[in-house]
């Protein structure tokens, strides 16, 4: 439907009728108005599985569900690198929802892996906001390839369970830019979700549904957003405020008090009618954007689709450590321990929560390999050894030639609506690992689990592959890696510290009372590892495979540049080892001489590139503005310092391989505003004010000097070394308090001079 027949359409409307559509039905469905022709919209939670509640909603996961396919988690397919991967997941999706009759599913969630406490982690992407958001941007346009919306959320610094629908995330500007800001922006630049969906926390004092400068100013007025924005569960505070700062549906259903709120609004002239009218056409342009592109002939294929879940498993399961021991042989006698084994943990609790069809584990997998053998090991219903379990696996460790624990995280450890008091994994499980590594010397740990965990036992054991949340195809996909069937290609999204206390939000994470502050600023991740020099378990980006890379010829098409111009990098890639195998190709950007404060390299961009053995392919990157600029808060906006920059090309944060510098020009000089306290070596920094301020103090500053004391030398000396070290952080008003010939109105004469130079 056209905008001008859906203005026409909402002009027909009544005050109360409008007033309705600005908040759901019921749980999952926006108002129908039937005697114009508009429908109700089914919308349902994601994102990495169709959770489609036919009767009773909720949004914990608490009541059934129709059977569906749970596909790896955020956690999971943001270490695939893979962007075609998402966006093939997506349309499988997409599919899904055009059979079950949803208009639109809510995710894909970008928030930022703040800490790795953060009970909705597993769920979310990266630490990195380039990689949550091309991740998300592949999903989204997968998705809506088959005309169904997403609802990319949660909108905006929304990091932590805890408290989170009153807490207060206090943020700083360049930080919500850089980091924050980011993970939505390329997102919903790029993709174009048709829906955004605002989280429950405060940003520095006023909630996220109440945010004028980010529901409209930022979003749609400098990202170009065109959907409609919609409340998390139970977050809208305000009706009629929420709605003037850009909040247009509510949800779930309010029972009609926020509609009659809305009504009385404008009939009180506190609303004014076109904000009302304005959130309506928003609303139903979505819903008719899917109603008349609705595919009613579409199957949702389970079985089909859980193979599609198992190859992208594949790609989601990231090699920690090899030292030798994979892949296994299928003639090797293999034990695989642990309950994760035969029932994985493969998915998240909360919204999120999929009811699979069918779930493949390992030991299923392996089913009719006569060299594996399976121990319990443990029961993680209980936060106890199990000596009789123990025993057992310790038993058929001794009697293999190889074992394979399975051990992870516990759904009661990480869920939606609490943080994780700590990153240990359960005690009984590091018992488990411990004593099996004791006994059989190739002992090799598979991890279940949405974030990051402490492994006191890394050095005891021979391999570790994180399988994350990989959906309910998981155990086929683990057992393809086990035994080389498939070549690891997952790199780590995100830093794994050695101990919670390392990590930069320790401090603050979780804060005091309703206040949380990010007083680590843009230093998230890797950015403060790397910028600390801090030893880490494994660093982002890390990822091993079975076969290996070599890098070459590192070339760009120009060796200087204008920020207003873009650089193409390019990098040839070779398999230099016998198995076919990916590659993530990784480009950082580094400022190597900067007047503020920037981490050490920055990922600005990264393919994913498949390589036969012996076969060699060159990546190439194209680079903008962006790729050099940090966020200036003198001019709210992106800003490039002239200077050198390094581009790097990496396997992860912490293993660069080559290197080339470029030379970047800025175009924009960032506004001075000289006072009587800026100091002489700021002034020092633009050669005109420098020439005026000699001209104001030469012969003066200090006084006249003592004849006769001090050689011609001396004195030449003093001027060049001494006194330049000692007025380059003297204030302009410092010489007075030396005796210069000078009064306060001299300076502030000065500090005129000075101001006029910028304003011409």
């Amino acid at each position: 439907m056209t905008a001008e027949k859906i203005r026409e359409l909402v002009s027909r409307m009544t005050l109360e009728e409008k007033a309705s559509l600005c908040s759901g039905a019921d749980f999952w469905h926006t108002e129908a108005v039937e005697r114009l022709g508009i429908p109700a919209s089914m919308v349902s939670d994601g994102p990495h599985g169709l959770r489609k509640q036919d009767q009773e909603g909720d949004h914990l996961g608490v009541n059934d569900s129709i059977k569906a396919v749970c596909f790896p988690a955020g956690c999971g397919t943001a270490a695939s690198f893979n962007r075609e991967l998402l966006t093939e997941m997506g349309a499988t999706l997409g599919e899904e929802c055009q059979a079950e009759g949803v208009s639109v599913i809510l995710g894909p969630a970008v928030n930022i892996k703040r800490s790795p406490l953060c009970g909705r982690n597993f769920e979310y992407y990266s630490e990195d906001p380039l990689v949550a958001s091309e991740m998300a941007g592949a999903l989204i346009q997968g998705v809506q390839s088959k005309n169904v919306g997403t609802s990319i959320k949660h909108f905006l610094a929304n990091n932590q369970e805890t408290r989170r629908m009153s807490s207060d995330s206090r943020v700083d500007e360049r930080t919500l830019h850089e980091i924050y800001l980011a993970a939505f922006e390329g997102a919903v630049k790029k993709a174009k979700p048709w829906t955004v969906m605002c989280s429950y926390n405060k940003i520095n004092g006023l909630y996220a549904a109440q945010n004028h400068q980010y529901l409209t100013e930022t979003l749609r007025g400098q990202w170009g957003f065109e959907g409609y924005v919609m409340s998390d569960w139970g977050a809208v505070n305000n009706r009629v405020e929420d709605l003037k700062a850009g909040l247009d549906l509510e949800m779930p259903s309010s029972g009609g008090s926020n509609d009659r709120l809305i009504a009385g609004a404008v009939l009180s002239g506190e609303l004014e009618e076109s904000v009302l009218d304005t959130a309506v056409e928003r609303i139903l342009n979505i819903v008719f954007r899917y109603e008349e592109n609705r595919d009613r002939n579409a199957v949702f294929d389970r079985d089909k689709d859980h193979e599609t879940a198992r190859r992208v498993a594949e790609e989601t399961i990231v090699l920690l450590k090899n030292e030798g021991v994979l892949p296994l042989s299928e003639r090797q006698k293999v034990a695989f321990i642990g309950k994760y084994a035969a029932a994985p943990r493969y998915q998240g609790g909360g919204s999120s929560h999929i009811n699979s069809h069918k779930i493949t584990s390992a030991v299923d997998a392996a089913a009719g390999m006569d060299n594996v053998i399976y121990a319990q090991g443990y029961d993680d219903a209980k936060d106890a050894t199990d000596e009789g379990l123990l025993a057992e696996a310790l038993q058929a460790a001794q009697n293999a030639e190889a074992a394979v624990i399975f051990a992870g995280l516990p759904e009661k450890y990480e869920s939606e609506g609490f943080d994780r008091p700590n990153m240990a994994m359960p005690a009984y499980q590091n018992e488990l690992i411990e004593k099996v590594a004791a006994v059989q010397p190739n002992t090799i740990v598979v991890l279940h689990n949405g974030s990051p965990v402490e492994m006191p036992w890394i050095d005891r054991v021979k391999g570790v592959v994180e399988a994350y949340l990989g959906g309910q195809a998981v155990g086929g996909a683990v057992c393809d890696i086990l035994f080389g069937r498939v070549n690891p290609s997952a790199k780590l999204p995100e830093t794994f510290p050695r101990r919670l206390e390392d990590t930069p939000s320790y401090l603050y994470y979780i804060g005091e009372g309703d206040v949380v502050e990010y007083r680590e600023g843009i230093f998230v991740g890797y950015r403060y590892y790397d910028k600390k020099k801090m030893d880490v378990l494994f660093p982002f980006g890390h990822g091993l495979s079975y076969t290996t890379f070599a890098y070459s010829d590192l070339t760009v098409d120009k060796e200087r540049l204008q920020d207003t111009d873009t650089l193409r990098v390019s990098v040839d890639v070779t398999n230099t080892g016998a198995m076919a195998g990916k590659e993530v190709v990784q480009l950082y950007v580094a400022d190597k001489e900067s007047t503020v404060i920037r981490p050490v390299r920055e990922l600005r961009d990264f393919a994913k590139v498949e390589l036969a053995p012996g076969e060699t392919k060159t990546v190439t990157f194209t680079l903008d503005k962006r790729a050099f600029a940090y966020y200036s808060v003198k001019i709210h906006d992106w800003h490039v310092e002239t200077g050198e920059f390094e581009i790097q090309i990496g396997r992860s944060s912490r293993d660069i391989v080559l290197t080339k510098t470029v030379t970047v020009e800025s175009t924009v000089k960032l506004p001075v505003v000289y006072t009587t306290d800026t100091t002489m070596g700021d002034v020092r920094r633009d050669p005109r004010a420098w020439k005026v301020l000699q001209e104001t103090v030469t012969g003066g500053m200090f006084g006249p000097e003592p004849e006769g004391e001090r050689s011609d030398a001396a004195n030449e000396a003093l001027s060049d070394e001494m006194m330049a070290a000692m007025i380059e952080y003297m204030p302009l008003r410092g010489p007075i308090s030396f005796g210069a010939q000078m009064t306060m109105a001299d300076v502030q004469a000065l500090v005129d001079r000075l101001n006029a130079l910028e304003e011409s």
